[in-house]
């Protein structure tokens, strides 16, 4: 035997599990299945029959989970101070691999097993809970993030009501008052965001250097490091952008070359609050940001894009200056700028001398149809 993997399909209420182990050739054996529920009494039933079916203690156990909710938090946390290692997956991933291994039917009984199966064949990441301070800003921006959705539909429904045919007074005081209710909400949040950034001093020193970037907000840095932990889990940017969905997805086969775009498979609440802080800065004319705009608008014409691209490069640097604790340095970044585009010219010049038919023509110093040396954005 080479590992023992439990499964655990997550709900409100109870919890499936269901402990298998993987031997040399790689074969998956259920050893048992339970039903618990999710709670304190719950978890220790949990561990209690994990041990008992857990015999050879020189391998390792994992226990694997769907990421459902909040549901699966408590869960988690306890086996993770219980020094277990604890794998979780977005359900997406985990319903492609059931499907892949030819389960048909769907119930919790047989997610469990499927999760066991997932845990003992591959090798998952280990989860790892959010600190507490960054799991109270969460609250807090997301809360702002939902009021605020709110109100905009409740505007866009007074709206509505006002230009009909018939102005019903009393639904639109009921509207106009939970609009201001709305407002005052708003403020207050502000108000608690503020003073949880401000009661961390290594925090706040970070925050009010990355903040003087043109369009960056104590609101918009405070949602990005609540959604990535204080970049605690990141080790470099690649990683993040993957978070973010930032991503570049290729879709080529063959002679067949298909749209690029990014993938948008990550966190859209980092996407979302990044939008308006990209937008001023490159109207605010910020060069390191106003440069990759206009350079990706004349590579392509489309405007949105070239924001996205701006959205990522804001990410990339506010990655590097916390992680760095150091203060946002225009000039910095603009001799940054002039050092790639040297190196992508420099790349280009030498691809021609390389291949002089590799390249069919020419757009300002970027090749049209050799995408291979086009710069990054």
């Amino acid at each position: 035997m080479l590992k023992y993997s439990v499964g655990l399909d997550v709900s409100s209420k109870k919890i499936d599990c269901c402990i298998s182990v993987i031997d040399i050739n790689q074969r998956v054996t259920v050893k048992s299945s339970i039903s618990i529920s999710n709670d304190l009494k719950g978890f220790k039933n949990l561990e209690n029959w994990a041990i008992k079916h857990y015999k050879e203690k020189t391998i390792p156990i994992v226990f694997c989970m769907e990421a459902t909710g909040v549901y699966y938090e408590s869960c988690a946390l306890y086996l993770f101070e219980k020094n277990y290692k604890v794998a979780v997956v977005l359900p997406n991933k985990a319903k492609k691999y059931l499907q892949a291994i030819g389960l048909k039917s769907k119930n919790d009984s047989i997610d469990a097993k499927g999760l066991a199966q997932m845990g003992a064949e591959q090798a998952l990441k280990f989860w790892q809970p959010l600190c507490k301070y960054f799991y109270e800003l969460r609250q807090y921006t997301r809360q702002y993030q939902s009021i605020q959705e709110q109100k905009t539909s409740i505007k866009n429904q007074l709206h509505s009501l006002e230009k009909g045919m018939y102005n019903n007074k009393t639904i639109t005081k009921h509207l106009k008052d939970i609009i201001k209710l709305f407002d005052k909400q708003l403020i207050e949040l502000d108000k608690k965001i503020q003073s949880h950034i401000n009661s961390n001093p290594e925090v706040k020193q970070k925050v009010d250097n990355i903040c003087k970037i043109k369009g960056i907000a104590n609101l918009s840095l405070a949602t990005i490091l609540a959604e990535t932990n204080g970049f605690e889990f990141f080790e470099n940017t690649k990683q993040l952008v993957s978070y973010a969905g930032f991503d570049v997805v290729e879709n080529q086969s063959g002679n067949r070359i298909g749209r690029t775009k990014i993938s948008k498979k990550g966190n859209s609440r980092i996407r979302r609050i990044l939008f308006m802080p990209a937008f001023t800065a490159v109207s605010c004319k910020e060069k390191p940001f106003l440069n990759l705009y206009n350079r990706t608008f004349e590579k392509h014409g489309v405007k949105m894009k070239s924001y996205v691209a701006v959205q990522k490069k804001l990410l990339i640097i506010i990655y590097s200056l916390w992680k760095n604790n150091q203060e946002y340095n225009p000039q910095i970044y603009n001799i940054q700028e002039k050092e790639q585009e040297l190196s992508s010219v420099l790349t280009f010049e030498k691809n021609i001398k390389n291949s002089p038919k590799q390249v069919e023509a020419i757009q300002g110093k970027h090749p049209v149809k050799d995408h291979s040396v086009l710069p990054l954005c």
